[in-house]
């Protein structure tokens, strides 16, 4: 099981503290494009540093929403939402390009990303979006407990899915995150632990309600904006090499 995480989150004056430190311990490293943060300098030192580590690297675009930190949602049609997706993919391929790196993957951010998870036609524009920029691109996805739905319309566009799981954050029972403005959405260290323990051992998770979910669980994430970040993906790295 792979640990990802978002990084490259930077912007302007406002810097992510964390990058440096988790880099060392991920398998993936998600990269923003600069549509929810990551400005070109933060885009480059991210990707310098995933070379150094070793660590593959993914396109991590969102609704373009600076203010927001691209966790609002938009209403986009598809003739708005694919050429918005491949431009901010393009920019991080571009620049990985310069360091002999590749972009091997695609993980949308925020709003993006769970209303593609509750949507299917959105989702299905978000897959089309990939299989049109470049065959062999994977799409990482949430792990939900319905997971074989996402995989037939990924495999109508001939598109790998790759199901995360993620370390950090509170499920609702039918399999998505709890909202970011509930109390207890986003997890302390020990709950996290104990959540990844399961996750890890049991391809489950329990949700708010105390209702156990199964999962089929590719790789695990860990927000690099959140509390203990550095900590979490030490101690996960250690969890999954056991």
């Amino acid at each position: 099981m792979k640990l990802n995480c978002d990084l490259g989150e930077s912007y302007g004056a406002w810097r992510m503290p964390h990058d440096d430190l988790i880099m060392p311990y991920v398998d993936m490293a998600n990269i923003a494009c600069g549509f929810h943060s990551g400005d070109p300098q933060a885009m480059q030192s991210a990707i310098i540093s995933a070379k150094k580590h070793n660590v593959i690297i993914g396109a991590h675009p969102s609704y373009p929403d600076l203010q927001g930190f691209g966790r609002r949602s938009m209403a986009l049609s598809e003739a708005e939402l694919i050429p918005l997706l491949h431009y901010q993919i393009a920019a991080l391929e571009g620049m990985a390009k310069i360091h002999a790196k590749t972009v091997d993957y695609v993980k949308p951010h925020g709003a993006l990303y769970n209303d593609m998870m509750a949507n299917q036609s959105l989702f299905e524009t978000v897959v089309k979006a990939v299989s049109l920029y470049s065959e062999g691109l994977i799409l990482v996805v949430q792990a939900v407990s319905d997971w074989q739905s996402f995989k037939q319309i990924a495999n109508k566009y001939h598109v790998e899915l790759q199901f995360e799981a993620f370390a950090d954050r509170r499920y609702t029972e039918t399999g998505l995150l709890l909202s970011r403005a509930k109390p207890g959405a986003v997890l302390q260290l020990n709950d996290m632990f104990a959540q990844v323990k399961r996750m890890v051992e049991s391809q489950e998770v329990v949700s708010a309600s105390g209702q156990v979910l199964p999962l089929k669980i590719d790789t695990l994430c860990v927000h690099g904006d959140s509390k203990g970040a550095a900590e979490a993906v030490k101690h996960i790295r250690e969890l999954l090499s056991l």
